[in-house]
């Protein structure tokens, strides 16, 4: 799953599948097609599963306050068979086939700066676009141009100005809470989600 996030920032929030949660990043710019263009990932917490298919907005003043748009879904597979083994080490290599991303990428962990006692470290990393016949040097910025959902085929301000699904996602002594939400509820894709069953891995 990956969701076009309009908070703060505008931003993408990169999320894969792993072990029952949404493991999850979010990416700085749209990914570029061209494996020579690094995009700064950062690690954030792990999100439940049902938040992978919402469309609608969180409350301002709440976590993530803002409009989210479900930009793109599809499933991943890892280039390895350990998977849990590369994410903690760092290096992440993943076949995409998704409905805008697609062949091989990397995620790739910087090494942490400024690390002081007590203070929480928020994991820096970059996704990559390996080579391969999805790479486009000649259009590396390709992907800008779609700026609808995968799910609805609206924009983020049409998402802003008409959709009613949101989701509440308090803060609880300075940490996101699980988020919740709240109705009405949004309609959930209906494309039959792929697994992976040895490992039980998606991206829709």
């Amino acid at each position: 799953m990956v969701q076009r996030h309009d908070a703060t920032r505008l931003h993408y929030d990169f999320r894969l599948e792993l072990d029952g949660v949404f493991k999850s990043w979010a990416v700085t710019k749209t990914p570029s097609l061209d494996p020579a263009v690094k995009r700064l990932a950062v690690e954030v917490e792990d999100h439940p599963l049902d938040y992978g298919t919402f469309e609608g907005t969180i409350p301002k003043g709440q976590y993530g306050g803002g409009t989210v748009q479900l930009w793109d879904r599809g499933t991943w597979t890892p280039q390895t068979d350990t998977p849990e083994r590369d994410l903690a080490n760092g290096h992440l290599k993943i076949l995409l086939r998704g409905e805008r991303m697609k062949g091989k990428w990397a995620l790739v962990r910087l090494r942490d700066r400024d690390v002081r006692p007590g203070r929480a470290v928020r994991h820096n990393w970059l996704l990559i676009k390996e080579i391969d016949e999805e790479a486009d040097r000649a259009h590396p910025d390709a992907l800008e141009k779609d700026i609808t959902s995968v799910k609805t085929g609206r924009t983020l301000d049409e998402i802003a100005r008409k959709s009613h699904a949101v989701w509440n996602s308090n803060r609880e002594d300075g940490k996101p809470a699980r988020a919740v939400r709240t109705a009405p509820k949004s309609v959930r894709s209906k494309k039959k989600m792929l697994r992976r069953p040895r490992t039980g891995m998606r991206a829709r």
